[in-house]
C-alpha cells in the first residue's frame, strides 16, 4: 500500500490486507474532492476560496462485530497502522447481528452513464462573472436598497469503493451553483429574499441575470408585510419550500427510523398516506440528477423506486443493515462516508405533478396563506407533529395579496399528507423536488 496508488487500487489493497489480517469481510471507501467559490458584494469580490481534500475509511467485520477507522494520512506507515487498528477494534466492539456486506448477486455488474460529472472546471473569472451578473441584476430592480452578496461555486468529487465480496468501482460527480440575496426598504422596514440555482453541469444553470432579477423582485414583494388573525385555512407551499414536506416523508420512511420504531409512518406500509393518484418516486438513475448514482454505498445496483403509488405507501428506503433488521430486501439506497457505516438515504426524491395549474390551486382558496419561506425545524418525527415559522403572502378571494410575516403554520404530517394536492408545475431544480402543493386544514397562528 502506497500513497501514490490509484484510488481503486488503494482501497482494494486495504481490503485484501484486512482479510489477510483476520477480517471475515471488509470494505473500504476513498473520497476526494475539489471546490472553488467566489463571493461578490456591492460590485467587488469579497472572497475567493479553493479547497482540496481526500479521505478514506476501512471497515472490518469479524463475526457479528464491525469497526471503522478513517484517515487522511496516506503514507504507507499510516495505512498499515490503519489496518492493524481496525482489526483490533473489530475484535472488541459489541456484536451487531445485522452488519455485513451485500451479497454478490446484488452488486452492480454494469454502471450506466448518468452524465453526472461536468468535465469542465470553470475558471475563476467565470465564477466571478456569474456572481457579478446575478448581483448587478438584483440591485437593478426598483426598490432594492442593498446587497447581502452573491456567490458562485463549483465542486467535483470522486468516490472509490472496494469490498471483499468482489465489488470494486469508482464514480465521479460535479456541482455548479449561483446564489444571490438582497435587501429592500430602509431601517426597521427592511426585508430580504434570495434565489439560487444549482446543477451538475454549468450549462444547465439558470441564467445569472434572470436569477438576480428574480431575487430582487421576490425581495421587493415582501415589503410592508402585515399580520393575520389565527385561523384554520389552506396553505399553499411554493416549490422552493414544498420540497421540505417531501424531505419529512423521506425521514419517516428511512429504514433506520422504521427499525427503531421512531417514525410516525412505521405502521403504515401498504396503507393510504396521500390522496388517491399521488405518486412519490426516488430515481437515483436520473440523467444529470443532483443526487444521481449508478450504485449505492455498498455496491448495490441502484434503481428507480415508487415510494408512494396511488397515495399508498409501497416501500421503505433501505440499505443492507436495515433490510436485514426488517426482514426485507435492500432498495439500494445506502449512503456512505469514510467514518461511519452505510445508512439509508434518498437520492433524487420527487412528487409527480398533478392535473391543476398553480393558478387554479390559488384561485380555489377563499382565504389562505401562500408560503415562500420557512423558519425553524419544529417537526416531531415520532408523532408527525408539525409547527414552523413562515412568511409569504395572504390569499384573499382566490388571489395572492399582501405579504405576511411572523406567522406559524401547524398541523400533523399524517393529516397534511392526506390533504395534499399537487399542481402541474414540477421542475427539477433541487435534490428533492415537488410542484406547488396545497395542504388543506392547517392552522395559521398570527396575532
Amino acid at each position: 500500500m502506497t500513497a501514490n496508488q490509484e484510488p481503486l487500487e488503494l482501497v482494494t489493497d486495504l481490503v485484501n490486507r484486512a482479510t489477510r489480517m483476520g477480517a471475515d469481510a471488509a470494505d473500504a471507501v476513498f473520497v476526494d474532492g475539489t471546490s472553488l467559490s467566489v463571493a461578490w458584494r456591492n460590485g467587488e469580490q469579497e472572497k475567493l476560496e479553493r479547497s482540496e481534500g481526500r479521505d478514506l475509511g476501512l471497515r472490518a467485520i469479524i463475526g457479528n462485530r464491525q469497526a471503522i477507522v478513517s484517515s487522511s494520512d496516506f503514507s504507507s506507515t499510516a495505512l498499515e497502522e490503519l489496518v492493524d487498528r481496525v482489526i483490533a477494534m473489530a475484535k472488541a466492539v459489541p456484536e451487531d447481528p445485522y452488519c455485513g456486506l451485500a451479497p454478490e448477486e446484488r452488486l452492480a455488474e454494469t454502471v450506466p452513464d448518468l452524465d453526472g460529472c461536468d468535465p469542465v472546471e470553470p475558471a475563476t473569472g467565470t465564477l466571478e462573472s456569474r456572481a457579478a451578473q446575478a448581483e448587478t441584476a438584483a440591485l437593478s430592480v426598483n426598490g432594492v436598497t442593498n446587497s447581502e452578496g452573491a456567490e458562485a461555486g463549483w465542486s467535483r468529487s470522486r468516490i472509490a469503493i472496494a469490498a471483499s465480496n468482489g465489488f470494486a468501482r469508482m464514480r465521479e460527480s460535479s456541482s455548479h451553483a449561483i446564489a444571490v440575496s438582497v435587501l429592500a426598504g430602509e431601517g426597521t422596514a427592511m426585508e430580504r429574499d434570495y434565489d439560487y440555482t444549482t446543477a451538475v453541469h454549468g450549462e444547465d444553470l439558470r441564467d445569472a441575470e434572470e436569477l438576480g432579477r428574480s431575487a430582487g423582485k421576490k425581495t421587493v414583494r415582501r415589503l410592508n408585510p402585515r399580520k393575520v388573525e389565527t385561523a384554520q385555512v389552506p396553505v399553499i407551499y411554493d416549490p422552493r419550500v414544498a420540497n421540505s414536506l417531501l424531505n419529512h416523508l423521506g425521514g419517516a420512511i428511512n429504514g433506520s427510523s422504521v427499525a427503531r420504531g421512531t417514525s410516525f409512518l412505521k405502521d403504515k406500509m401498504g396503507e393510504r398516506v396521500f390522496p388517491d393518484g399521488i405518486v412519490v418516486s426516488d430515481d437515483p438513475l436520473k440523467l444529470r440528477g443532483l443526487r444521481s448514482k449508478p450504485f449505492d454505498g455498498e455496491g448495490v445496483a441502484c434503481q428507480a423506486l415508487d415510494i408512494i403509488d396511488g397515495g399508498v405507501l409501497q416501500s421503505w428506503i433501505l440499505d443492507m443493515r436495515t433490510s436485514r433488521q426488517l426482514g426485507l430486501e435492500t432498495t439500494g439506497h445506502a449512503a456512505r462516508g469514510t467514518s461511519s457505516p452505510p445508512s439509508p438515504s434518498t437520492t433524487n426524491l420527487f412528487m409527480a405533478p398533478g392535473s391543476q395549474t398553480r393558478d387554479a390551486l390559488v384561485s380555489s382558496v377563499a382565504k389562505g396563506l401562500y408560503v415562500t419561506e420557512l423558519i425553524g425545524m419544529g417537526v416531531n418525527g415520532v408523532t408527525g407533529d408539525y409547527s414552523r415559522g413562515a412568511s409569504g403572502f395572504w390569499i384573499e378571494g382566490g388571489a395572492i395579496g399582501d405579504p405576511v410575516s411572523e406567522v406559524t403554520i401547524a398541523g400533523n404530517l399524517k393529516d397534511m399528507f392526506l390533504n395534499t394536492t399537487p399542481a402541474d408545475d414540477l421542475e427539477f431544480r433541487y435534490g428533492t423536488n415537488t410542484p406547488t402543493l396545497r395542504v388543506d386544514g392547517m392552522t395559521v397562528a398570527g396575532k
